[in-house]
């Protein structure tokens, strides 16, 4: 989808501006350009879908149906499974995790989601198969699942709401005012476009800021941190390799596909596949830049506890792999 794309930020970056290919500089600006562009398109595209969903969806139906019954779980999976079909990376998700919120989906649920979307996606199975084979990519697949969907429930259990953002809340009020209103209802989708096109670039606009601020440290890390560095302190040997590897994958920034390279050459190197997993699960569902964006939505105190359940289930389950595999 996004080839042209790619050739664009190859042509501005080595043929425009003059810069060496695959140089660190390079690297760095051609994944700012790259990125930047791509998560504007989806950012925008995806408000508005989510925008027209708003304008039309039995949101209150879809409350009470996911509230009031005994799901026993089953909520959070299909959030977990709905996010790994979807193809965002952890900062495109965030404008489908306030379309979640204001469509009034329980907090745990959307956290499920939110968790699951960057790790899985089609492009990372097909590839993680060629790598590693049929079993490895069930067991990372389910494995993914099964940790949006406890980490969803942790998260959930702790009742999280009062600790969203200002900005979220007034959305949130913005909403009930709309829905609730009788004559907004009957209005045509004519009528109602210029309202859903309104609200979305309002929220681009609110995001911005934090898009850019975090794909520019994403670019930096990208650029420059060499993959070597992490084989020196996740070796077989090391009983604390796992937790190192979440702790080192924190600051990278990268879809599971782009990962996968670096993931081949640690399993090449004998480092446990457990800990690999750990080590890429932190890269994309746990970087700074995610953070930085997630400050739009949660205050300081929610995007801790939000980092620190994921992080301790990413640990757990990269110990359980290496035991079983």
């Amino acid at each position: 989808m996004f080839d042209w794309l790619q050739s664009f930020a190859d042509w501005l970056i080595y043929d425009v501006i003059g810069i060496a290919t695959h140089s660190k500089l390079g690297d760095a600006l051609n994944f700012f350009v790259f990125d930047t562009v791509k998560i504007f398109i989806l950012l925008f595209v995806v408000t508005l879908l989510m925008g027209t969903i708003n304008a039309y969806f039995p949101i209150e139906k879809v409350r009470s149906f996911l509230t009031k019954r005994k799901w026993y779980g089953l909520d959070y999976f299909v959030a977990s499974f709905f996010g790994t079909i979807t193809p965002f990376c952890s900062c495109s998700s965030v404008p489908l995790f306030i379309g979640f919120v204001k469509g009034g989906i329980p907090l745990g649920v959307t956290l499920a989601f939110l968790i699951s979307s960057p790790l899985v996606d089609a492009v990372t199975v097909a590839i993680f198969f060629g790598m590693f084979g049929f079993k490895t990519t069930i067991i990372y697949v389910t494995s993914g699942i099964i940790l949006s969907m406890i980490a969803g429930y942790i998260l959930g259990r702790m009742k999280l709401e009062s600790l969203l953002t200002d900005w979220v809340k007034q959305l949130l009020i913005n909403k009930q005012v709309i829905y609730e209103g009788e004559a907004e209802v009957s209005l045509s989708f004519y009528k109602r476009v210029p309202g859903i096109l309104k609200e979305a670039l309002e929220i681009v606009k609110g995001v911005a800021l934090y898009i850019l601020l975090g794909i520019a440290i994403g670019g930096i890390m990208h650029g420059y941190i060499p993959t070597g560095f992490f084989e020196a302190y996740i070796s077989k040997s090391n009983p604390f390799a796992v937790p190192i590897a979440v702790i080192l994958g924190i600051p990278m920034y990268s879809n599971t596909a782009g990962i996968l390279p670096i993931m081949q050459v640690l399993v090449e190197k004998g480092i446990p596949l457990g800990t690999v997993i750990a080590f890429s699960m932190a890269v994309v569902g746990l970087s700074i830049p995610e953070g930085l964006l997630l400050k739009k939505v949660m205050t300081t105190k929610m995007l801790l506890i939000f980092f620190a359940v994921v992080t301790l289930c990413i640990i757990i389950s990269g110990y359980l792999f290496n035991l079983i595999l």
